[in-house]
């Protein structure tokens, strides 16, 4: 009878809506994805704003990116409850490329890296993120936040500073030569704003405090601007007083107040200010950065998701997942969003606020889009400080401080310095090295870790029934633990010198769960030494799978001289009959 055909089906798009259409999706929880998304649109909507200024842009960039990425991955991913929209995460990569590339090279990386999301989820590789060590990812989140955090000193005190840069160090340094600069009146509107956020969650109430700090700081701005400071000695300055723009043969402060119209990323400014220029070297430059898009793209997405089954008790698609970010991330350029990927922070607030389906995060771009259209003049208003302000306290959500000193205190040395080194790098230089270097160091670790379980030793006849009155010239060698390369030379050279007297090797293999090639190898050559020296060679207990693999690689039943054995007492009979013979 012929074996049935295995077929390879592509992660199937829509799999959020449709699991919880097949929950049973009814008006009631319709109602509530509405609530639920418009809770969610009014934390989206400062957040946005905020971190696309982080990230070297406009602030209606980020209101571009939750308004189309945001809808098309909520309805084509493969998770109910994902929110996504511009995240701190991607501050510490997206600055950078603004930098070098301007606008116009950030839009074009990011639909590279959509493209090579959504190669990630039809190659099926969701399930990859569990091997990431959590050390790595606390260490570069962490890092991202003290990256964060620096590059809102400027705004938060109203610093006189050159353009900021790519490298941390350079940073850090103008910042403090410019401190004899600080704007009494700026500083004072980005502490009222960070007391306000850190105190208005006690109250308990359900506006979301981004929304009210920035409303109230907003306000006192104004009044300052106005009244207070209308002498010119100081200034308190805002998005409509610093961005301005140009659409439609219409010029404007602030945040224009169309919605998300097509255009070309490639026809936007590059980092001269004038309209990009594709090419070749272009593409290739973009590549790597490209990349590192996709892959924290992909490692935030799904941990979001995760925490999202945890706390709903679901289960995600993860292919699908990637995908559906991978899609939005092509679309969002082309109306002028930046990147975009699954923000933890939104997702949780939407499970609280209720959610049942992704609709509720259409709905959030839906609200912001609302806002975009009919308060893009008030948003203007909103001061430079308090975003700022906002961004601190981002930040410090993001770096898990007490996990972070937690996992120091109690940690493995190994890991600790792992987390230190991750953190380190990403502070330093950035957040592609450190995860490089990080990985490779845990996986240099891991490999140290399962040598220590790997050995091989003399068995002494008498110890084991099945060998109880075996003559000497039988000797049993007992193998324990995973063989590959990073233990395979030195577990099976030692057996290589045997006692002179020895005619039959038995190999104990019953606790051997996994081979690699490089111990394929030298166990290859340690039968053909055995077989020199006239020696013959009995493998046992490895499974069929195991078999089949040695035996493709040249390590053959041998009449007399090599045979698979499913035990030690079959060992012991397969042994007597060759001293027999």
């Amino acid at each position: 009878m012929a074996k049935p055909q295995r077929i390879v089906t592509l992660p199937q798009l829509f799999s959020g809506l449709k699991a919880a259409w097949l929950a049973g999706y009814s008006l009631a929880d319709l109602r509530q994805d509405i609530l639920a998304g418009i809770t969610i649109g009014t934390v989206a909507l400062p957040l946005s704003m905020a971190l696309a200024i982080a990230t070297g842009v406009p602030p209606q960039h980020g209101l571009y990116t939750a308004i189309i990425a945001g809808a098309i991955i909520a309805i084509t991913g493969g998770s109910r409850y994902n929110v996504s929209g511009p995240t701190a995460a991607f501050v510490v990569i997206l600055f950078p490329i603004v930098q070098q590339y301007g606008l116009g090279g950030l839009l074009i990386a990011t639909m590279m890296a959509g493209v090579i999301l959504i190669a990630l989820g039809i190659a099926r590789m969701g399930r990859l993120i569990q091997f990431v060590p959590y050390p790595v990812i606390l260490g570069f989140t962490a890092g991202i936040a003290v990256v964060i955090a620096v590059l809102q000193l400027p705004d938060f005190f109203g610093l006189t500073t050159d353009k900021m840069g790519e490298h941390f160090i350079t940073n850090l340094t103008a910042i403090i030569r410019a401190m004899p600069t600080v704007n009494s009146a700026e500083l004072s509107v980005g502490i009222f704003t960070l007391a306000l956020l850190l105190i208005w969650p006690k109250f308990k109430l359900p506006i979301p405090a981004a929304l009210v700090g920035l409303i109230a700081a907003a306000f006192l701005a104004y009044l300052m601007n106005h009244y207070l400071l209308s002498d010119g000695s100081q200034f308190i300055e805002t998005i409509a007083s610093r961005f301005s723009w140009t659409a439609n043969d219409e010029t404007g402060q602030g945040i224009p107040p169309i919605p998300p119209t097509f255009v070309a990323p490639w026809n936007l400014p590059g980092a001269d200010g004038k309209p990009l220029e594709i090419s070749f070297d272009l593409i290739v430059n973009l590549a790597g950065p490209a990349f590192a898009i996709a892959m924290l793209g992909a490692i935030e997405s799904l941990l979001c998701a995760v925490v999202a089954d945890g706390l709903t008790k679901t289960k995600h698609d993860p292919n699908a997942e990637l995908i559906g970010q991978g899609l939005g991330n092509i679309a969002a350029p082309l109306f002028g969003g930046i990147t975009a990927t699954a923000a933890l922070a939104r997702t949780a607030t939407n499970i609280r606020s209720g959610a049942r389906s992704p609709i509720a995060a259409v709905v959030h771009s839906l609200v912001v889009l609302l806002a975009v259209v009919a308060l893009a003049g008030l948003l203007g208003l909103v001061p430079m400080a308090a975003l700022a302000a906002l961004l601190f306290i981002i930040a410090w959500n993001m770096s898990e401080a007490r996990h972070f000193v937690r996992t120091i205190r109690t940690a493995p040395g190994g890991d600790v310095a792992i987390l230190l080194v991750c953190f380190g790098l990403t502070v330093l230089f950035d957040m592609v090295l450190a995860v490089a270097v990080g990985i490779g160091l845990a996986g240099a670790l891991f490999i140290q870790r399962m040598a220590n379980l790997t050995s091989s030793q003399t068995r002494h006849n008498e110890a084991h029934p099945a060998t109880q009155g075996l003559p000497p010239s039988v000797i049993v060698y007992d193998v324990n633990g995973p063989l590959f390369f990073g233990v395979a030379e030195k577990a099976l050279s030692a057996l290589e010198r045997v006692p002179g007297e020895v005619n039959i090797l038995i190999l104990d293999m019953q606790d051997v769960p996994s081979i690699d090639g490089t111990a394929i190898n030298a166990l290859r050559s340690l039968v053909d030494e055995m077989q020199r020296q006239r020696i013959k060679v009995i493998l046992v207990g490895l499974p069929a799978r195991m078999v089949v693999k040695l035996s493709r690689a040249g390590i053959e039943k041998q009449s007399s001289q090599l045979t698979y054995c499913r035990n030690l007492q079959h060992a012991r009979d397969v042994a007597e009959r060759w001293l027999k013979t």
